[in-house]
């Protein structure tokens, strides 16, 4: 090769090897602390209600060193939502029960519910990235490894009145309205029991809200053939990578791509239900970067059908 063609294919190298370096420094460094707060519109209301404001967390996966990320979860209370919902995934550390109180802060003082996720029961273990292109990550792998303090995240909640979900239906007042709420523990891992709680939605309840961890399929068409209008969940990360004009690569569930997060429209059983899946607002410590979706927690306004 002639000494100009090897310049250029050396310069070109290093170009590359420059590009993927800054790529690498940005999703595992800014990208992880552009913390954004996102908005949506969702008609689920009877005629004449007021607007509720639902604050909807989920994926903090949170260490005690996260400091930026504490301050601005808790800079969230001067939102000063009707409810809260944080759809696990809570923790990654087993002395981070503290921190995420710490946290949750002022928003532990509002109306709230809760479901657990994977890491909320088992500590994150070194994996290779890559295999997650190949399909669903296999969770029951990780009951071979160290327990995180569930019962010590569970009491926080509780005691500080937020409402249990895993496996669990109840109504709740938010504000004017009666809300039914349906949950399942994690579907990632195969915890949830929806057939302990199924049932149609409540005819005098003003809304019926489902929640679960994981958006896996299954789990959302239950809920919406039995009448909820509005499904919250997690888990997916937005994909964590997503790229231009493609978007996620996966959603580590059978979700379909496209609803990888964000607000769309869910049929099942001859119902229509709104679902909500959030980005959430970190990773596992094993795979620290996030590229074109930074963390997030989204602000849902729910207002009337018209």
């Amino acid at each position: 090769m002639p000494h100009t063609a090897l310049r250029t294919a050396s310069t070109l190298a290093g170009a590359a090897a420059l590009a993927g370096a800054g790529v690498l420094a940005y999703a595992s460094g800014y990208a992880l602390r552009a913390f954004t707060l996102r908005h949506a519109v969702v008609p689920v209301l009877p005629l004449g209600a007021a607007p509720l404001r639902v604050l909807h967390l989920s994926d903090l996966h949170l260490v005690p060193s996260q400091r930026v990320k504490r301050e601005w979860v808790r800079s969230l209370g001067d939102l000063e939502p009707d409810l809260v919902v944080t759809t696990g995934d809570n923790i990654a550390h087993h002395e981070a029960v503290p921190a995420l109180l710490d946290a949750y802060g002022p928003l532990l003082d509002r109306p709230g519910v809760f479901v657990l996720g994977s890491n909320d029961y088992w500590a994150p273990q070194p994996r290779n990235w890559g295999a997650y292109l190949l399909g669903p990550s296999s969770e029951r792998r990780s009951e071979e490894g160290v327990r995180l303090p569930t019962d010590e995240l569970v009491r926080a909640l509780t005691g500080a009145g937020w409402a249990d979900l895993d496996n669990v239906r109840t109504r709740l007042p938010v504000r004017d309205l009666d809300v039914e709420l349906v949950g399942v523990d994690d579907p990632h891992l195969e915890y949830d029991r929806y057939e302990d709680v199924a049932g149609p939605a409540a005819p005098d309840a003003d809304l019926t809200v489902g929640v679960a961890h994981a958006p896996y399929r299954r789990t959302l068409d239950a809920m919406t053939a039995d009448g909820a209008a509005l499904l919250l969940a997690g888990h997916t990360h937005g994909g964590q990578v997503r790229l231009p004009g493609y978007g996620a690569l996966v959603t580590n569930c059978d979700l379909p791509r496209e609803r990888a997060s964000g607000l769309s429209r869910w049929s099942a059983g001859g119902h229509d239900a709104w679902l909500h899946v959030s980005a959430g607002l970190g990773t596992s410590p094993y795979s620290p970067f996030r590229v074109a979706c930074p963390p997030e927690a989204t602000l849902l306004e729910l207002v009337p059908v018209r």
